[in-house]
């Protein structure tokens, strides 16, 4: 169904809420994006690394078996925060991007530095899409497009974000969910859609109009989550997630995006925070996306991954129980 709009919200429209004031979302107890002239301090202050022109991933495309049953749980990494989770025989794409640029421009913006590690062409059916947010390295309207066309498949996102989508792609099957919302999804699993402190925008006139999340996957073989894009938030919504599921079998936590940290903290947690959510929701296992494909921010390309191992070392953790993934990786998750 179509979000409604309104004068105030190009989007969405419906009762204020404890993250909806009737017009804009907002992080509860939490903080609203930079301001306007810390975003021009930030881009003229110097300080970015320079990550090389392409960066291949040590591992080859993958070409997807098309199913993985029961409670097998197969994760495969195709870039950034798109990545394909395979169990219960079901086929689910998390923010799927297959575009050359993370931009609204095909001639600019952020560029990949590797190749998708699934071509497109060798995707297995895909029947549920996760988009977390509508900022445009999570929310591509090209490869949803493509989807569309050779899939067909659900579209889950949070509200107002169906709006944006339902425009460019006509047709395509669309559900729009608020925070705390469960979504059948066939074959004994269920969608939960779950807080992130994070915010949303396509342009300069639209921000927070359409509302950000994280998903849980309930499966057969147990409980993932999809954090989305977020900041760490004092590890509120990490606690919020172990005092309502329990814990999971899988956690699938940003690592990348962090520095300068007086800017990106409130909506880019760093490696160690993500290490602190790990253990905060009480996942066996994670992976580590948004890192080393599209250069967004100002560290290096490749130190996401050095202080994972740094932290997981600090806190305890088997560096085997949280992978930074890189494109094309293959991780069949052990049971719990």
């Amino acid at each position: 169904m179509a979000a409604k709009k309104s004068p105030a919200n190009r989007y969405y429209s419906g009762p204020p809420s404890d993250h909806f004031d009737g017009a804009l979302f907002f992080n509860p107890d939490g903080r609203p994006p930079a301001r306007f002239a810390d975003l021009l301090k930030w881009q003229f202050g110097g300080g970015r690394a320079k990550w090389p022109a392409t960066w291949p991933s040590p591992y080859p495309q993958a070409k997807p078996d098309a199913r993985i049953e029961g409670e097998a749980l197969r994760l495969t990494m195709v870039g950034h925060a798109s990545l394909l989770i395979q169990t219960a025989g079901l086929n689910i794409l998390t923010d799927p991007v297959w575009s050359e640029r993370s931009s609204p421009f095909t001639f600019a913006g952020p560029k990949r530095v590797n190749a998708p590690g699934i071509a497109f062409v060798d995707l297995p059916r895909i029947d549920l899409v996760l988009v977390s947010h509508n900022h445009y390295d999570h929310l591509d309207l090209a490869t949803l497009k493509r989807l569309k066309e050779s899939h067909d498949p659900l579209v889950i996102t949070p509200l107002g974000n169906d709006a944006i989508v339902g425009r460019a792609v006509p047709g395509m099957r669309l559900g729009a969910h608020d925070w705390g919302d469960r979504i059948d999804a066939g074959k004994g699993t269920a969608i939960h859609v779950e807080p992130a402190h994070h915010w949303s925008a396509r342009g300069s006139r639209d921000r927070r109009m359409a509302l950000w999340a994280g998903f849980v996957i309930e499966a057969a073989g147990g409980k993932i989550y999809f954090a989305g894009d977020t900041g760490f938030h004092d590890g509120i919504n990490y606690r919020l997630m172990a005092e309502k599921h329990g814990g999971f079998r899988l956690a699938i936590l940003p690592i990348g995006a962090y520095e300068p940290r007086w800017f990106m903290a409130p909506q880019h947690q760093n490696p160690e925070e993500a290490v602190q959510g790990m253990k905060l929701c009480n996942a066996a296992h994670a992976a580590g996306c948004h890192w080393g494909t599209f250069q967004l921010t100002d560290e290096p390309i490749d130190e996401p991954a050095m202080k994972l191992e740094e932290a997981l070392a600090v806190e305890d953790v088997q560096p085997e129980r949280f992978r930074a993934m890189r494109p094309g990786e293959v991780w069949d998750v052990p049971a719990t």
